[in-house]
C-alpha cells in the first residue's frame, strides 16, 4: 500500500487477503473474499486494502494488550485506516474464539468466521458495539450480510 504523509492513497488499491498465522485451514478462501467484496459494495463503500489475519487466542491477546491495553481474550480486533469512501483495514481474528463461539452458538465454524469478519468491516463504516442498542443494530446488520454469504455458498460449486 502506498501512502503519502497525510495517509491518502496515491493509487487505487483493491485487495483482500486472508492469511492464517496458525494451523487453521480455510478451504474456501475465494468464497469469503467474493462475499466480503460484495458486502463492501452493499455498504456503499469502495474496497481498498483489507487484510484479515487468522491467529491463536494467545497471539490475539498479545495484540490486544500491546495496541489496546486490554488484557482479555476477544474474537476480533479491527485496525481501521479507512478514508471517507474506501475501506482499508487490518482485521485480526482468533480462530480459537471462533471455534468456541461456533460450538456455543450451535453454528458452523465457517458461519462464525464470516460473522467476525463482517463485524470487523462494519466497524470501518461506523457501526459500534459499546451499548446494548449499538450491539443490537450491529448484530442485525451482521445477520443481514451473513444471509448473503450463505446464498453465495449455495450458488458456488462445492469443492470435490
Amino acid at each position: 500500500m502506498t501512502c503519502n504523509s497525510v495517509n491518502t492513497y496515491l493509487c487505487s488499491v483493491e485487495h483482500i487477503t486472508i492469511s492464517a498465522q496458525n494451523d487453521f485451514e480455510l478451504s474456501n478462501n475465494a468464497s469469503f473474499v467474493t462475499w466480503l467484496k460484495r458486502c463492501v459494495k452493499l455498504l456503499q463503500m469502495n474496497m481498498g486494502e483489507i487484510h484479515i489475519s487468522l491467529m491463536s487466542d494467545e497471539a490475539l491477546l498479545e495484540i490486544n494488550k500491546k495496541h489496546l491495553n486490554h488484557h482479555d481474550y476477544t474474537d476480533v480486533i479491527t485496525f481501521d485506516y479507512s478514508t471517507e469512501n474506501t475501506i482499508h483495514c487490518d482485521i485480526a481474528v482468533s480462530t480459537d474464539r471462533v471455534s468456541e463461539n461456533a460450538h456455543n452458538e450451535g453454528v458452523s465454524i465457517e458461519n462464525e468466521l464470516a460473522r467476525v469478519m463482517i463485524h470487523g468491516i462494519l466497524h470501518c463504516v461506523g457501526f459500534n458495539d459499546k451499548t446494548e442498542d449499538d450491539k443490537r443494530i450491529m448484530c442485525s446488520k451482521e445477520n443481514e450480510l451473513l444471509k448473503l454469504f450463505h446464498v453465495e455458498q449455495k450458488s458456488t460449486p462445492s469443492d470435490v
